[in-house]
């Protein structure tokens, strides 16, 4: 298991001309560009984690399509998506890579990104890893995570309400 947290750096000074300008349409495109190329720099340091960090996958020779459906071992979940819907979570991955200090990535209040454009997650390299959701928990679940996250039901129920139960 491993982790990781990459960023786009530099659009900001670009986006406000955007802004000033009223030119909403060039302004989208570019945060969309700065996500892309976020997203893809994630994908190519998972790909040199599998054939030469951790070398694992030495070997691999996929093409574009079988990198599409994701037909590598391992997995690159991150939180607040559905396999660890947890944000909060982002706490202790950024401490642990230290992502602000070298990375220049921030949490915002509501555990966004700053700047936007930016990724981060974790690493499964186990054969068997595969991407899931998680549907619904319920109270007596809820309750047993709070606890071992050391969190109130309160706090917990805010950042996890998208998947409580009714």
């Amino acid at each position: 298991m491993g982790a990781f947290a990459v960023s786009i750096h530099g659009i900001e000074p670009h986006l406000q001309k955007f802004i000033a300008d009223h030119d909403d349409y060039n302004k989208i495109m570019l945060q969309a560009l700065a996500d892309r190329f976020a997203e893809a720099f994630a994908e190519v340091l998972h790909l040199r984690t599998r054939k030469e960090f951790w070398a694992y996958a030495k070997d691999e020779s996929l093409d574009v399509s079988e990198l599409v459906k994701e037909t590598y071992r391992g997995i690159r979940p991150a939180p607040g998506y559905p396999a660890c819907p947890d944000h909060t979570e982002k706490r202790k991955l950024f401490a642990l890579l230290g992502a602000t200090e070298y990375a220049g990535i921030q949490l915002t209040e509501s555990l966004a990104m700053y700047p936007a454009a930016s990724v981060c997650g974790w690493y499964f390299s186990h054969p068997q890893s595969t991407y899931f959701g998680i549907n619904h928990i319920s109270e007596d679940q809820l309750k047993d995570y709070t606890q071992r996250k050391g969190m109130s039901i309160e706090e917990m129920s805010k950042w996890l309400s998208p998947i409580l139960e009714g």
